[in-house]
C-alpha cells in the first residue's frame, strides 16, 4: 500500500510536471542521474542487503556500516563539486555543472536512509515505511509543481528531491528506537563487506547495462530523444514498481531467514510468480491496448512518441515478474558470482542491440531493451534451476494462472476495441475510460469466479475482504 500510494502520488505530480516542463528538462536530470546513481550504488557497498540478510545484527553493525556510508557520503560530495565542469567538457552544456553539484548534496543525507530503511525492513517494519515514504513524496511533489508552476525548469526536480530527502531522514528518526552514531569497527566492516561487495558488483553492472542506454542517447540523440524514451520506460515499469519491488523485498527478507531450507524457498519462489504475474500482467495487457490515447490524454500530444516503445517495453515488464524472484533467490542463497557473470554479458549485449537499434529510432532501442529482458530472465532462472532444482513444469504451473486470465483479457479488450474503432467511433478520453472499466470489470470477474485451483487461496482472501469492507460475498 506504501508502494501504492507512492506510485500514484509520482503518477499525479509527473502529469502534472509533464505539462509544465519540457521532455529537454527530463533529459538533463536523468543524465545527472546516470552518474549520481551510479556512483550512490557503488557507496551503498552492498550492505544494507548484508543487514537484511544476516542471522544475526545487532546496533553496532549498523552503526558501523553507517560510519562508513557517511565518511563516503563526504567524499563523494567533494568529489562531485571538484568534477562537476568535466560532464560540462563532455555535453557542452554549461548548466550540468549546477545541476550536478547540487544533486550531490544528497549524498550527506542517504546514509541515514539506508541504515533506517535496513533496519525496519530486518524487523518486518513496512507500515512505518510506507507512512513515511508517502508523506515525503507528497511533499516532495507539491513543492516540486510549485517551483514548476513558478518557471524554475529542471531545478523544480532537483529541489524537490532534496527536500524529501530531508523529510525522510527526520521521520525515520522520530519513528525507529535505532540511534544512529559513528562507531570505527572495522571487523564488523569486513565482515558485511563480503556479501556487500557481491551485492555492489552485481548492481554496478546492472546500473550499468541500463544506464548506458541513457548515455547513448543522451550523446547520440539529445536530451528531447531521451526524455521521450524514458517515458515510455518509465510507464512500461510501473505495474512492477507497484508490485514486484515492494513484493520482493519482503520475500528477500522471508528467504533470508529459512536460507537452508531449500523447500520453503522453492515454494516461495513459484508462489511469487504466480501472484505477481495474476497481478502485474492485466496492466501491462490494459496499458498496451489504450497506450496512445492514454499518453494523448494524460501527458498531451508532445508525449505521443513514446506510445510505441511503450508497448514494446510492456512485454519487457512482463518478463520482470519472472526475473526479479530469480534474482531474489539467488541474493538469498548468496549465489551473486554466478549472476554477475551474466550482468557482464548483459553489459555488452545491451550496449550492442542499443547501437544498431538506435539506426530505427524509438522502437528500435525499445526492441533492443526487450532483448535483453529475455536474455536476463532466460540466464537467471537457469541459475535458479542450478541453486534450488526447480523442474520446467513447476514455471509452466507458476505462470497458467496469469496466461488463462489475460487470454480472457484479452479477447474482451479486442472485442471492445473493434466496436469503440470501427462500429461506433469513440473520442480518445471515452475510449480510453470504456477500455480500461471494460478491462477491470472482466479481469475481477474472472479472477473471483473462476474455479483455478492455484488461486483458490488468493480468491477466497479476497473475498473474504470484500465481506468484511461491503458487508456481501461475491
Amino acid at each position: 500500500m506504501g508502494n501504492l500510494g507512492q506510485e500514484a502520488m509520482q503518477f499525479a505530480f509527473g502529469i502534472v510536471l509533464a505539462r509544465l516542463l519540457t521532455p529537454a528538462d527530463f533529459g538533463m536530470i536523468i543524465t545527472i542521474q546516470v552518474f549520481t546513481g551510479f556512483v550512490g550504488m557503488v557507496a551503498s557497498g552492498g550492505m544494507g542487503q548484508s543487514l537484511i540478510r544476516a542471522k544475526e545484527a545487532s546496533g553496532d553493525d549498523f552503526n558501523a556500516v553507517f560510519t562508513l556510508q557517511i565518511l563516503l557520503g563526504i567524499a563523494i560530495c567533494s568529489a562531485f563539486f571538484v568534477s562537476a565542469p568535466l560532464l560540462v567538457a563532455y555535453l557542452h552544456n554549461p548548466l550540468y555543472a549546477d545541476l550536478l553539484r547540487v544533486s550531490a548534496l544528497s549524498f550527506l543525507l542517504r546514509p541515514f536512509t539506508l541504515i533506517q530503511v535496513s533496519w525496519l525492513t530486518r524487523n518486518m517494519d513496512f507500515k512505518k515505511r510506507a507512512l513515511i515514504d508517502v508523506a515525503a513524496g507528497a511533499a516532495a511533489g507539491v513543492l516540486s509543481v510549485a517551483m514548476a508552476l513558478a518557471g524554475m525548469g529542471v531545478w523544480s526536480l532537483v529541489i524537490s528531491g532534496l527536500v524529501g530527502g530531508l523529510i525522510t531522514n527526520v521521520s525515520y528518526y522520530c519513528v525507529t528506537s535505532l540511534r544512529l552514531r559513528l562507531n570505527f569497527d572495522t571487523n564488523t566492516v569486513r565482515r558485511h563487506a563480503g556479501y556487500g561487495f557481491k551485492i555492489t558488483a552485481n548492481d554496478f553492472l546492472g546500473y550499468i547495462k541500463y544506464q548506458s542506454i541513457n548515455l547513448i542517447l543522451a550523446k547520440m540523440a539529445g536530451p528531447a530523444f531521451l526524455g521521450i524514451f524514458n517515458k515510455a520506460e518509465s510507464l512500461s515499469r510501473m505495474p512492477n514498481r507497484l508490485l514486484t519491488a515492494p513484493t520482493c523485498q519482503t520475500v528477500f527478507r522471508a528467504m533470508s531467514m529459512v536460507q537452508d531450507d531449500l523447500d520453503r524457498t522453492k515454494y516461495m519462489f513459484f508462489r511469487t510468480i504466480t501472484l505477481l504475474l495474476v497481478y502485474i500482467t492485466p496492466m501491462s495487457v490494459a496499458l498496451w491496448w489504450v497506450a496512445e490515447p492514454f499518453i494523448g490524454v494524460v501527458y498531451g500530444d508532445k508525449w505521443l512518441p513514446a506510445a510505441e516503445p511503450l508497448r514494446i517495453l510492456l512485454l519487457a515488464g512482463v518478463l520482470r515478474a519472472i526475473g526479479t524472484p530469480c534474482g531474489v533467490v539467488l541474493a538469498a542463497q548468496n549465489r551473486l558470482m554466478q549472476e554477475i557473470i551474466g550482468q557482464v554479458l548483459e553489459v555488452i549485449l545491451i550496449v550492442t542491440v542499443c547501437l544498431i537499434g538506435l539506426k530505427w529510432g524509438l522502437t528500435g532501442v525499445a526492441w533492443a531493451l526487450l532483448i535483453n529482458t529475455v536474455f536476463a530472465t532466460v540466464y537467471g532462472y537457469v541459475l535458479v534451476y542450478r541453486a534450488i532444482r526447480t523442474r520446467a513444469t513447476q514455471l509452466v504451473s507458476a505462470v497458467a494462472p496469469a496466461l488463462l486470465l489475460n487470454a480472457i483479457l484479452v479477447a474482451v479488450l479486442a472485442s471492445a476495441h473493434y466496436l469503440l474503432t470501427t462500429l461506433m467511433p469513440a473520442a480518445p478520453f471515452v475510449y480510453l475510460v470504456t477500455m480500461l472499466v471494460t478491462g477491470f470489470v472482466v479481469y475481477v470477474s474472472a479472477f473471483l469466479f473462476l474455479p483455478i485451483s492455484a488461486l483458490r487461496s488468493e480468491t477466497e482472501r479476497w473475498r473474504r475482504a470484500i465481506q468484511g469492507r461491503f458487508g456481501f460475498r461475491p
